[in-house]
């Protein structure tokens, strides 16, 4: 991020040719979380798609992208009017306000990462800074509640999907532990061999969550299975590594295990592939952790396991999680049952 600043009599700043923005770097200094970084990175990614028009990226490649952001492509595409749009965008596109809200933190700690750096001037950041968030509907979108047996198939299907036995072990590990253990995709991402102990005869995972929280979960004994058959796996192929290495793994062509960790993209393609071939409709990781939650709900399990388990601060932010979930509306029925309309054809009279 290193450059001479050269500015004209009008005082605007000179952008050197090639000058290129490093957002990895620099975003550890506003934001500790790296969950938060991961999801800045998507939205200033989703930014320069559809506001300048470059291709989408994911994993390494979105990495890549964040450590080499051309600065005059920023400067032209960073203003107050194309922020506006570009919310109106989202909008439309059915995202919920705590997604809007974390996309224009994304931009503007981007935009005022670069007045920092006196890439661009003060005033179109404090410009960018006044813009709000259109009225959309509160908290997140409703995704998709699968019934315990939509569960069941999406785990089935995961191994169906494979093309090798490796990849058959890994996606069981990432649909059980997901579909059991409610776990955010990046959570399983970022999991560790040695994160797994046994404390009082009980396996338990270590969980590194949201804002450097650490939770404790017991691993169920089919998840426990699974992650034994998919360890013995690492070990024929030389590839488990050091007790500090990914639990998931990347694949490569054959299935030949890779060292490297499955990153979170990987886990979403896994997720929605196997929801395809199950013929679900598009389900991403986070709707099995609310599935989960509205699957223990429904069962009777005290609201307090279950917020336990989603690692929530607390028990009211869980009522209002389970609160979002579409619980059915049996009125219309009922009342359709009193008049005596659900044993009745309602277009006999039409085909007579």
């Amino acid at each position: 991020m290193l450059k001479s600043i050269q500015r004209s009599s009008e005082g605007i700043i000179s952008v050197p040719q090639g000058a290129i923005f490093n957002l990895v770097a620099a975003l550890p200094g506003r934001v500790s979380s790296q969950h938060t970084h991961r999801a800045y990175y998507r939205w200033v990614d989703q930014y320069l798609v559809d506001i300048a028009g470059l291709q989408p990226t994911q994993g390494e490649q979105r990495l890549a992208r964040m450590e080499r952001l051309p600065v005059t492509l920023l400067r032209s595409h960073l203003s107050p009017a194309r922020l506006r749009a570009w919310l109106g965008m989202l909008v439309q596109r059915n995202h919920g306000k705590q997604g809007l809200n974390q996309a224009r933190a994304a931009v503007m700690t981007l935009a005022g990462l670069l007045a920092e750096a006196e890439w661009i001037d003060d005033y179109t950041n404090a410009a960018m800074s006044r813009v709000r968030i259109p009225r959309a509907e509160d908290g997140q979108r409703p995704g998709q509640w699968l019934s315990v047996d939509q569960l069941r198939r999406l785990m089935v299907s995961s191994r169906a999907i494979a093309t090798s036995e490796n990849q058959s072990l890994r996606n069981m590990v990432v649909t059980t532990m997901l579909c059991t253990m409610a776990l955010r995709r990046e959570e399983l991402a970022s999991a560790r061999w040695d994160d797994l102990s046994v404390q009082n005869e009980r396996v338990v995972l270590r969980v590194h969550g949201k804002g450097r929280r650490v939770a404790t979960i017991d691993v169920p004994r089919a998840v426990v299975n699974a992650l034994t058959r998919w360890r013995n796996a690492l070990i024929a192929g030389n590839t488990l590594g050091t007790a500090n290495s990914p639990i998931t793994r990347r694949l490569w062509k054959g299935g030949r295990i890779s060292r490297s960790g499955l990153t979170p993209d990987g886990i979403w393609m896994i997720v929605g592939e196997a929801a395809l071939h199950a013929q679900l409709p598009h389900v991403a990781p986070h709707d099995l952790r609310r599935s989960v939650a509205g699957a223990l709900n429904d069962s009777g399990v005290p609201i307090e396991k279950i917020s336990r388990l989603l690692r929530h601060k607390n028990v009211a932010i869980t009522e209002r999680y389970l609160n979002k979930l579409p619980h059915r509306n049996e009125g219309a029925v009922l009342m359709s049952g009193v008049l005596g309309l659900e044993n009745e054809d309602p277009f006999a009279d039409l085909n007579s």
